[in-house]
Parts: C-alpha cells; structure tokens; sequence
C-alpha cells in the first residue's frame, strides 16, 4: 500500500533507497514537458539540488506565469483540495509546500508504475 513521505527530504531518500530516484527524474521532466514548462533535470541531479531547482521553479511560475501554474498542477494531477488547504500569504512558504505536493503526486505514479 502507498504511504507517503511526511516531507520532501523523506520523500527523496525513501525514492533512492528503493533505486527509484531516476524514474522520479524521468516522471518530472515528462509531465513538465507535456505542460509545455520545459524543465530538463539530469539524472545526474542530486536530491537537495533537485528540490531547490524544483522550488525555484515552481515559485517563479506562481510569480510569473500563473496560468501555466494552475496548468501544471492539472497535468500532474496535484489533489486541488491539498492545494486549496495552504496559506497563501508568505509566496516562498508556499512554493516550498506546492513543491513537496507536487513530488509527492510524482512519487505515488512512479511507485505504483514500479509496484504494480
């Protein structure tokens, strides 16, 4: 049964224990691609880099390209209730929780494709 990671450094480390940390890689690029936000991480990339990237990332496109955002969380497939459940208030807080959701979603495809 899928349980997730209670943060994104739990998340990362349960994904590369289980020599999954790749498809991870390969399920981001794919899905930011297919919102047209190309986003090319390479398999090289380690785990703290790939979450400050991934940070940076989401937050400019809240900043920046609003509508892409939403777009991306609909691509992805992020639970619009999880999202509708965080504080807006401080922009980097929140592409920092919008980041771990939006690995979290990844993850759950990526173990279940593995699993099942």
């Amino acid at each position: 049964m899928f349980v997730a990671p209670i943060n994104t450094d739990l998340l990362l480390v349960e994904a590369q224990e289980q020599s999954l940390y790749l498809k991870l890689i390969i399920q981001i690029n794919k899905d930011f691609n297919l919102a047209n936000e190309g986003i090319d991480f390479p398999m090289s990339i380690s785990p703290e880099e790939l979450k400050i990237q991934l940070h940076e990332k989401i937050y400019r496109m809240i900043m920046y390209k609003f509508a892409e955002y939403l777009n991306l969380l609909y691509i992805i497939d992020v639970a619009e209730e999880e999202i509708k459940k965080l504080d807006g208030s401080d922009l980097v807080v929140l592409a920092e929780q919008v980041t771990y959701l939006l690995l979290k979603r990844e993850w759950q495809k990526v173990w279940f494709k593995n699993n099942y």
